[in-house]
């Protein structure tokens, strides 16, 4: 499959309600490509600055080439966006505005030997991080049957979770499970034709799952979100992006009990999407919703 170029979502969403202005300091924790980072650092020059984050050393190559342009006003780290605080320097000045994008970019999904799709053979892998102990195919070919079915259900929101968990360990017996497609064919063979030609593809939510609890996604989602608020300065604006039910219900969550203790306002009572325009010219910002709060 030839890669696509990366377009950020919700840009224009993104950019009108972070409110930015010249010289103000931004956080983009998941810097991806940088088409965020390099629209917020055209509406804060000329002074202002951005630290980038990502895990992923191919995403931050890519925004190194992004952002080349911008010199010393763009900093960035390979770090988890949880530990923001660890890594930014009491030199950097204020933070007015701070970003986290949860999608994951064209560059993995795009990149076979990535194991991110469903639709290209590669090794299970699913490392934003590939220097992390755990990939898929740890958890595929060594998990118990219960553990296999909890997180499908629980990270994928599949319905079949136990009868694909027990296909998939029944086949490992007969043989270790180390590709892409490999997995694809036995999920296949777990459900019933009516479900393999549904609309959203059938292999879906179980890649969803495992990429999920190979990142340990949540769990650093819900580390990372009280974080950016202690971060941010006065007046300052958080924007989330979320793809799924799972983390739009953390952010949720997290900004209403924020807001209830006084430490932000709501500034979307309900979550932005993509127009129909965006959805046209990228169909994977479909599910893409935004949610942004501003520090008290």
């Amino acid at each position: 499959m030839a890669a696509q170029q990366h377009i950020p979502v919700l840009l224009k969403e993104v950019i009108e309600q972070l409110a930015l202005k010249p010289g103000m300091n931004a956080v983009d924790g998941t810097v991806g490509a940088g088409g965020h980072s390099a629209s917020i650092l055209d509406r804060t020059a000329p002074g202002g600055r951005l630290l980038g984050l990502d895990l992923d050393e191919a995403a931050l190559d890519s925004a190194r080439s992004t952002l080349g342009r911008y010199g010393s006003r763009a900093m960035l780290v390979r770090e988890n966006y949880k530990n923001v605080r660890r890594v930014l320097q009491p030199d950097f000045g204020p933070v007015q505005a701070a970003l986290i994008d949860l999608g994951f970019s064209s560059i993995e999904i795009d990149d076979a030997t990535r194991g991110f799709s469903f639709r290209a053979d590669g090794p299970l892998d699913m490392r934003y991080d590939g220097s992390a102990e755990l990939d898929a195919a740890t958890i595929v070919n060594s998990w118990s049957l219960d553990d296999l079915a909890g997180i499908l259900w629980e990270f994928g929101e599949e319905r079949l979770a136990r009868r694909i968990a027990a296909a998939i360990v029944k086949a490992r017996r007969e043989q270790t499970i180390i590709g892409t497609l490999q997995l694809v064919a036995i999920i296949a063979g777990a459900v019933p034709a009516a479900y393999r030609r549904g609309r959203i593809h059938f292999a879906t939510r179980t890649f969803q799952a495992l990429r999920i609890a190979v990142n340990d996604e949540l769990g650093n989602l819900s580390a990372a979100l009280p974080e950016y608020v202690e971060m941010l300065q006065s007046g300052g604006r958080l924007a989330v992006i979320t793809f799924h039910s799972l983390e739009d219900r953390i952010v949720k969550h997290f900004f209403k009990t924020a807001a209830d203790q006084g430490k932000v306002e709501i500034l979307t009572k309900k979550p932005l999407g993509p127009s129909e325009e965006e959805i046209a010219s990228n169909p994977r910002a479909r599910s893409a919703k935004l949610r942004v709060a501003q520090k008290i």
